[in-house]
């Protein structure tokens, strides 16, 4: 493969969205040439933690709040702002690296971005979308907004199943939860709409997903008359680690990670974007206490202050439990002494717990979390699925009976773990030379020539 390409890649500064795109930026430059990574202004003015990689420069694209984000702004305002400032930026972008004598020869957007395909083709570059989140979550939305037979919009049955083949069927609270009629997130539907028409729009369609074929091979062949090319999981190997974290990284857990028994300790977190409610944060931590296991909780500044942590600081023994504000979670999960991970299920988590080999208690939050942790529970089987009570809370108890599943000494849970380690040495395989999905970015590649 020559080494001619300019790949511009724009994606939203979330912690789930930066790595894998990041990931990516790292395997261009590897095989084809220069990449530039765009991000939003505000994000990018202040923050320092970008990795410096050889043959990689950053730039950006306005969402239109370069100041910062409007928490009066209504969702739906956000985003027509986004791509009205985002179409403008990026075609000045475009035109200025090509008077630089840098000129992109291939675009590549990440989700929420699907009027990035349009400027691409106003500058008649070819572009690809990558999916940041499963291939089974693509098909859930290709199945819902497709022009051809697409679910959306049903008035008769807003709050329908999806059935996809080979899988189990998704009732309403196991799809995307923004999809729901009710969902405080509904006003980005029509941003999901457009993904898919835009693609039905290109004459070639291509689709780059964080995901690889072993794991979803069903949801992958559910999406047609598109090229779905499984490219991952776009995880840093041993050898190759880098990623950007959004909060400052809070004291070293390796040295209380390394006193405790090889797989007794419990991890939890739930990632950059979900906010517990205190009542959950309090059952987690009853649950966690109740299952005498070791614990290591990442709870955000935000989130851990007044009655909430007078009551946990309270009942706390730090011989017990750990909690900390932020950590370098693959690192965490690749310590031999870590046992289960207790997560909202965002893909990033799913993705890093299945190349680590490291079981789940799946406790969803928001937007595609709920069919992750399906998946997880009755597909993948290398975790559980914690299930809420009438408020919506998963109580203690519950948490206890998870664990116990998963790290106790019964059959499933040797299934599970089982299962946890058959697909680490599938993940792994998957990207090395000869893997999977290694030959599907070869091949993407080659087609570019």
């Amino acid at each position: 493969m020559s080494n001619h390409h300019h790949f511009l890649l724009l994606c939203y500064p979330g912690q789930g969205h930066l790595n894998p795109t990041l990931e990516l930026a790292k395997k261009l430059t590897r095989a084809a040439g220069h990449v530039t990574l765009a991000t939003t202004v505000h994000f990018l003015r202040r923050t320092t933690a970008l990795p410096a990689i050889d043959k990689l420069s950053y730039a950006t694209f306005s969402n239109g709040y370069d100041d910062g984000p409007d928490p009066t702004a209504d969702l739906a305002v956000v985003m027509s702002e986004s791509k009205r400032a985002g179409s403008q930026t990026l075609a000045q972008l475009l035109a200025s690296l090509s008077a630089e004598g840098r000129p992109v020869t291939f675009l590549i957007y990440a989700v929420l971005l699907p009027w990035a395909a349009a400027v691409a083709r106003e500058f008649h570059l070819p572009s690809a979308f990558l999916s940041i989140q499963s291939a089974t979550t693509f098909a859930i939305y290709h199945r819902y907004f497709n022009t051809h037979d697409g679910l959306y919009p049903d008035k008769t049955t807003p709050q329908m199943s999806i059935k996809l083949p080979g899988l189990p069927l998704f009732s309403p609270n196991e799809v995307p939860s923004f999809l729901l009629p009710d969902s405080p997130f509904a006003s980005v539907v029509p941003t999901f709409q457009e993904h898919i028409q835009t693609l039905e729009t290109d004459p070639n369609p291509l689709i780059l997903v964080n995901t690889f074929d072993e794991l979803e091979q069903d949801s992958i062949r559910a999406v047609d008359h598109m090229t779905v090319i499984p490219i991952g999981p776009l995880v840093p190997s041993d050898h190759n680690p880098g990623q950007i974290n959004l909060f400052e990284l809070g004291t070293d857990c390796t040295q209380w990670l390394d006193s405790k028994p090889e797989k007794s300790v419990v991890y939890v977190s739930f990632g950059s974007m979900a906010v517990l409610q205190k009542k959950q944060i309090e059952e987690i931590f009853h649950g966690l206490v109740k299952s005498q296991r070791p614990f290591l909780w990442v709870i955000r500044k935000t989130e851990y202050e007044g009655e909430t942590r007078d009551l946990i600081e309270a009942e706390l023994n730090e011989n017990d439990g750990l909690i900390v504000p932020w950590c370098s979670q693959l690192e965490v999960l690749r310590n031999g002494s870590v046992g289960c991970f207790l997560t909202h299920c965002g893909w990033n988590s799913v993705l890093e717990s299945l190349v680590t080999g490291v079981p789940v208690v799946g406790c969803p939050q928001l937007s595609d979390q709920m069919t992750n942790a399906k998946m997880v529970e009755e597909v993948w089987g290398n975790g559980v699925r914690a299930v809420v009570n009438g408020e919506g809370v998963v109580e203690g108890e519950e948490v206890e009976r998870c664990l116990e599943v998963v790290m106790g000494g019964g059959e499933r849970g040797e299934e599970i773990r089982r299962r946890s380690l058959e697909w680490k040495g599938l993940g792994k395989g998957s990207v090395v030379e000869g893997g999977s999905s290694h030959k599907n970015l070869e091949q993407f590649l080659e087609r570019l020539e």
